[in-house]
């Protein structure tokens, strides 16, 4: 547990994205952000996980809102954007420009990040998708930056743990993202200093 938690305050921890956290087609309880405050709190962990997902949301989108969800001065972030941009086949440069403005607009904010990438669909092409992927290694990569590979890790083309879409997870797929992710998420809320800063 952080010394911010310990001291009885509840962390604020955002979580910025599109329909994956925004718990596209779920129930609310089955959502990424309800499960992921349901797990921490079994945990001990004193945090309130912050709703910045927005179904649709492309990286601009999430960057020209940035402002709106900052008023709620979260203390940490988990960064989840890209597919959206992936679908409509926006260049890769567009999308890291996006990200690298959220991040930097963060790191300013003195908010320690979770990045977690996303892969293109395979259907336009293996350079586009490399080229989009790369995006998210490089960011991945910056000084204060945690980075997860791929939000959809051991859920993308899994029919058990996807909705009848084959785009979004269903309840149980939501719990294998939460399993997967959540020794990350509690290395990230560590991170946050009693004033509410990142400890780097």
């Amino acid at each position: 547990m952080t010394q911010a938690a310990s001291a009885g305050a509840p962390l604020r921890l955002l979580a910025l994205g599109d329909s994956l956290t925004a718990g596209y087609g779920l129930a609310h309880a089955d959502g990424f952000e309800a499960q992921l405050q349901a797990a921490l709190t079994a945990r001990g962990v004193a945090v309130r996980v912050l709703d910045g997902g927005v179904s649709g949301d492309t990286s601009a989108d999430a960057l020209a809102r940035l402002d709106w969800v900052l008023a709620d001065k979260p203390q940490a972030a988990i960064v989840e954007l890209g597919a959206n941009d992936a679908l409509r086949g926006i260049d890769p440069a567009v999308t890291e420009a996006n990200l690298a403005a959220i991040l930097d607009r963060l790191a300013a904010a003195h908010i320690p990040v979770l990045l977690s990438g996303m892969y293109a669909p395979p259907n336009l092409g293996a350079a586009y998708g490399a080229q989009f992927h790369a995006v998210f290694d490089r960011l991945g990569a910056r000084p204060g930056v945690l980075y997860d590979p791929f939000f959809l890790a051991g859920v993308a083309g899994e029919a058990r743990f996807n909705q009848a879409d084959d785009m979004h997870p269903n309840a149980a797929g939501v719990r294998i993202e939460i399993q997967r992710m959540l020794p990350l998420v509690q290395r990230l809320l560590a991170e946050v200093t009693p004033s509410g800063g990142s400890v780097r």
